[in-house]
């Protein structure tokens, strides 16, 4: 039992690590400002969670998010490390208890339609009442204030939908985290399989 833990906490560093480095490899989405940036990094997050359960998923994103932050610092306090965290395990918890339950394709399928609609939902109301609010407040000075419509102005560039905060969240937030929940979803259904091998999933019943 002893060596089963020790290479489990092993493998749930590597995942983390692996995470970490995928949230270098960002990139915008056409219909959001370039502030908000597509990554792949939740993939290694939801691989661990669906092989050692839910708890362990919430640890790798965390690793992930403090590995990440001790390379490159912050620059707006941790709210957007906070934040990166609280919306990557909205994603992750439901998905993996769903699938948890009982180890199959459907299920997976399942669990993960269920975590990228939480994920949406909670990324947005968490922009609309606490990031862009906090992001103005870090960003301003005595010189220059920045308020939320700042934002809203900036998404406005990109997609003519934008026009209020609303629209904002409607057409650039909500999307964004959709599109990122859905391709992060079919990777993870996609290369599961092959690498649950690897990591020893208890259940042989896996997707």
């Amino acid at each position: 039992m002893k060596k089963r833990s020790t290479k489990k906490l092993v493998l749930i560093g590597v995942l983390a690590s692996v995470s970490a480095v995928l949230m270098f490899l960002e990139f915008p989405l056409w219909f959001a400002p370039d502030f908000y940036k597509m990554d792949f990094s939740e993939v290694p997050v939801l691989i661990g969670a669906f092989a050692y359960g839910p708890m362990a998923g919430v640890v790798i994103e965390a690793v992930k998010i403090l590995v990440k932050t001790a390379i490159t610092g912050s620059t707006t306090g941790g709210i957007g490390e906070l934040a990166n965290f609280l919306i990557g395990i909205s994603l992750v918890i439901p998905a993996s208890f769903i699938y948890m339950r009982r180890k199959t394709k459907k299920t997976a399928v399942l669990g993960l339609g269920v975590g990228v609609i939480v994920m949406v939902v909670v990324g947005t109301l968490l922009n609309a009442f606490v990031l862009l609010p906090v992001y103005a407040l870090v960003y301003s000075t005595p010189e220059n204030i920045v308020t939320v419509s700042d934002f809203v102005f900036f998404g406005s560039l990109v997609n003519p939908l934008v026009t209020n905060l609303t629209s904002f969240l409607m057409f650039a937030v909500a999307p964004f985290n959709l599109v990122k929940g859905i391709f992060t979803s079919v990777i993870v259904v996609l290369i599961y399989k092959q690498v649950s091998g690897l990591l020893k999933a208890e259940d042989s019943e896996s997707v």
